[in-house]
């Protein structure tokens, strides 16, 4: 029999210790705190991103009912809804983030030599902002219209194992060109983007930086075409165009050639255009490219139904912006989880399992395999027929 650690103490296993303590320091996160640290404030955000509390009381009843393995999952403090409001409310924020990107950074090491849906060596990512609604007399700082609060997660999203490589949250309100501003461009790395993050001087930012961008072209765009190159009409490009931009402004702020191309979904039955500053890649290639940004809708997707980020446990700036790292924080850890014990389970199967074996005794890596996971064909084979005759 396993007499071994928890499975809550062999997921946290997984956060880098003395990171963790330099920025709890950093930020004197812990100046004056005596029961409940940073460490335990971390560990109970966890627990609600990994069962799917609903509210602080939710979280309160849960671990007190478990109160004699809280010491094994490695809280020191007592849970109290109070103090874990306090906390979130007054805590820098700025430490979980840290935290967040310290594991980023591990995953992505991890995940670098995971294949594309295509073969292409160079890194790509994808860059797309989901919003949050939010009720405007309890959350009045992000008022994104009239009426209506939103939060906004901006992510640059690294299509090499899902990966978020950059994220910043901000109101509502504020537009997602913006982000651009925020980005450190790798040399020959593609980002791909819808036509919101149209702004030809962040754009030629990106060119300078010798990266290469994939965007939509908006239906109003002015420019002058230069030459045309040959194309393969069944693979659904139409057109794949030289160009220069010929507005007032636009060609002051990009004064560079750019490729414009005209493709065709027969799927769906819609018109695409390009707009890249790669020639060297097949027009084909290119809208396949655009075509991969989808991954970061479905990412947005997944953490939104399976995480606790689209309801709060408090309404402070402060304390949406630590609940929003600390479950990107979850997210990461069960993807590190996940490519070191080499688990052929979903993302979706590994979190469900997790939640409900978070105190049991057991190795994870035998919590999904065959014997454990599944009922064998033997115990089915003793289970009596209800309709038998």
């Amino acid at each position: 029999m396993y007499q071994g650690r928890i499975v809550f103490s062999q997921i946290m296993d997984h956060l880098p210790g003395r990171h963790f303590k330099a920025c709890v320091n950093r930020y004197h996160g812990d100046h004056r705190i005596r029961t409940f640290t940073c460490l335990d404030q971390f560990y109970c955000m966890s627990f609600a991103q990994l069962t799917g509390r609903e509210s602080l009381r939710d979280i309160e009843a849960c671990l007190r009912a478990v109160g004699p393995k809280l010491y094994h999952a490695g809280m020191r403090g007592k849970v109290s809804r109070t103090t874990l409001a306090k906390a979130n409310e007054q805590r820098d924020w700025r430490i979980y983030c840290d935290i967040a990107m310290a594991l980023i950074n591990r995953a992505r090491m991890l995940y670098a030599h995971q294949p594309l849906a295509m073969n292409l060596k160079r890194a790509v990512y994808a860059l797309d902002s989901t919003v949050i609604d939010l009720c405007l007399s309890l959350f009045p700082w992000a008022q994104h219209r009239r009426r209506k609060s939103a939060v906004k997660i901006h992510t640059q999203l690294d299509l090499r194992g899902n990966i978020p490589a950059f994220i910043r949250i901000t109101g509502g309100q504020i537009h997602d060109v913006h982000f651009l501003d925020q980005i450190m461009f790798e040399a020959g790395a593609f980002y791909v983007m819808d036509k919101g993050y149209t702004d030809f001087q962040r754009l030629y930012h990106i060119h300078q930086q010798q990266a290469f961008f994939v965007i939509r072209a908006k239906n109003n765009l002015a420019y002058s075409r230069q030459a045309s190159h040959p194309i393969l009409k069944d693979r659904g490009v139409r057109s794949d165009q030289t160009i220069r931009l010929a507005g007032p402004k636009s060609s002051t702020y990009y004064p560079e050639r750019l490729r414009r191309i005209h493709y065709v979904d027969l799927e769906l039955d819609k018109r695409f255009f390009f707009l890249t500053n790669n020639f060297m890649l097949s027009a084909s290639t290119i809208a396949r490219l655009y075509k991969l940004r989808w991954q970061v809708e479905l990412f947005f997707k997944w953490i939104k139904q399976h995480l606790r980020i689209k309801a709060f446990y408090g309404t402070t700036p402060n304390a949406v912006k630590t609940q929003v790292w600390i479950a990107i924080s979850v997210y990461v850890m069960v993807a590190i989880l996940k490519k070191e014990n080499q688990l052929e389970a979903s993302m979706y199967e590994i979190l469900q399992v997790l939640g409900v074996m978070l105190f049991e005794k057991t190795p994870i890596k035998s919590l999904f395999s065959d014997d454990y996971y599944r009922f064998s064909k033997s115990s089915a084979d003793n289970q009596l027929n209800l309709f038998d005759i």
